[in-house]
């Protein structure tokens, strides 16, 4: 017997092979019990992760286990140590930042995404992620009215969407910067990036990628209402040309994250058109309420616009993540990403799309399979009703605010983001600051509810957003109940 049989032979068969079937569906169920007391309980954990940093690093070795530990001890530890830190995104009380809730119907179908757990990069691939993604994608965009000249993509979070968006708008300025780059050169004038003051930070963070780097970006002021002014947007751009500068990239914002502003997308093409640049359209959160009728005016002008992002798992419950990118020019943003390695090639290319020639990646998950899911399950009517019943709720908390004595709303509410503050009046603005923030780390402390804040015209502004699926009434109003409260407790 050789020295490479005796090596073999020191292995238990068994240990080179997968969970058995039986093992498999005997936790699977445990899991699915455990998803579904865990939904249906989901007030009962403290919203907000109560455990101190470290914690968690704390109770796991730091090296990795050298022989096999059973899946009983691993769900053990997963109850007794990770859900201690969990901040629970799907509690009805998680009224923080932009809501990203789970269905039930995108959570089953994100099992058999990773029971697939295939890689769609080329049609070939497997045809039916490519092509589900092209029915998805054109049952969403007439699910937001949208003209049937544009083209869908799904990539996994708003930020990357926009970074795809701004390098197609880069490639569009013509200056040859795939094969040239932009480091180094000075045949071309800098490329200028122009967004509101209110602008998402990842709009920034697309322009270190791209290399517009931070002084390439012009933030242009904003009315009272916290909306891009267009007549300073024009004002920016006649400037810049003069002094050298290369404008090549506008993002207006359809519900701004602090305040869910909506910038005047259709004056601000039209100084797009004017000027040659591109307008990408950033409605990640907010865009999804162009599902209904009465609110479409928010996409007023959208025709008009190069690109635009809405994320389905913002708003529209489909798990994180997925977000879409919608363009009318997927040739530039093919031309700006796509290499031909000889590995991928296939003798089908002519004929199929490849979704891997429009991005920075090359492995793409089975996303569209869960946003299939969950516009089959709820339909239209049943995702517009939701929505309607949240836009509600958003305007019965505002109400609320605007008829106590010592509450005061600090932005306009066009979608269900309230901006507000406790002010009891004969108070300097520093004061102010320290009781709101203290005010909303109490209310954070008690484990019933989450809520974040801003800052506008340099005050201290807490947010309360409504936008969770398992959110009802009853849970907006022991929000306001719990404000006030805390609000005595401390003034």
């Amino acid at each position: 017997m050789n020295s490479m049989e005796t090596q073999q032979n020191k292995y238990d068969v068994n240990s080179l092979s997968d969970m058995l079937p039986e093992d498999f569906r005997k936790y699977g169920y445990r899991l699915v019990d455990w998803i579904t007391n865990y939904l249906k309980d989901a007030e009962s954990y403290p919203v907000l992760s109560r455990i101190k940093p470290g914690e968690v690093k704390e109770k796991i070795p730091s090296s990795p286990p050298f022989n096999p530990e059973s899946f009983e001890e691993i769900l053990k530890d997963f109850d007794k140590i990770i859900v201690p830190g969990i901040t629970h995104w799907n509690h009805p009380g998680f009224m923080a930042y932009f809501n990203s809730t789970a269905s039930s119907p995108g959570i089953l179908a994100e099992l058999l995404i990773s029971a697939l757990n295939l890689n769609g990069m080329l049609w070939k691939t497997s045809p039916s992620s490519t092509e589900l993604e092209q029915v998805t994608l054109n049952w969403f965009r007439q699910m937001l009215s949208l003209p049937e000249n544009f083209w869908g993509i799904i990539y996994d979070t708003a930020s990357v969407s926009s970074m795809h968006a701004i390098a197609a708008a880069r490639e569009n300025a013509n200056i040859q910067t795939r094969e040239k780059g932009l480091a180094g050169r000075n045949d071309i004038g800098r490329l200028r990036l122009y967004c509101s003051e209110q602008a998402h930070s990842s709009i920034d963070k697309a322009a270190l990628t791209l290399g517009i780097g931070l002084e390439g970006i012009r933030k242009i002021p904003v009315d009272k209402e916290f909306k891009m002014i267009p007549q300073k947007l024009s004002e920016a751009i006649s400037e810049d040309r003069k002094n050298g500068w290369l404008p090549f990239c506008t993002v207006a914002t359809v519900g701004t994250t602090s305040t869910t502003s909506v910038d005047p997308v259709k004056e601000i093409a039209g100084t797009c058109s004017r000027e040659k640049i591109w307008l990408h359209v950033d409605a990640a959160h907010a865009g999804v309420t162009a599902l209904l009728p009465e609110m479409r005016n928010i996409f007023n002008g959208i025709e008009r616009a190069d690109s635009l992002v809405v994320n389905p798992h913002k708003w529209m419950f489909v798990p994180i993540d997925l977000s879409v990118l919608f363009t009318k020019h997927p040739g530039i943003l093919k031309r700006a990403f796509s290499l031909s390695a000889e590995y991928l090639k296939t003798e089908l290319d002519s004929e199929v799309e490849n979704y891997m020639d429009y991005g920075i990646q090359l492995g793409r998950r089975f996303r569209s399979l869960k946003l299939w899911f969950v516009i089959r399950y709820f339909g239209v009517e049943g995702i517009q009703n939701i929505l309607r019943e949240h836009l509600r709720l958003g305007k019965l908390f505002a109400g609320w605010i605007d008829e106590h004595p010592n509450f005061e709303r600090m932005a306009p509410t066009p979608f269900s983001t309230v901006c507000f503050r406790a002010n009891p009046g004969n108070t300097n603005e520093k004061t102010l600051d320290d009781l709101n923030e203290k005010l909303m780390n109490k209310v954070n402390e008690t484990g019933k509810l989450f809520i974040t804040h801003t800052k506008l015209n340099g005050k201290f502004v807490i947010r309360l957003v409504v936008s969770g699926i398992r959110t009802k009434e009853i849970h907006v109003r022991n929000a306001w109940e719990l404000i006030q409260k805390t609000y005595q407790q401390i003034k």
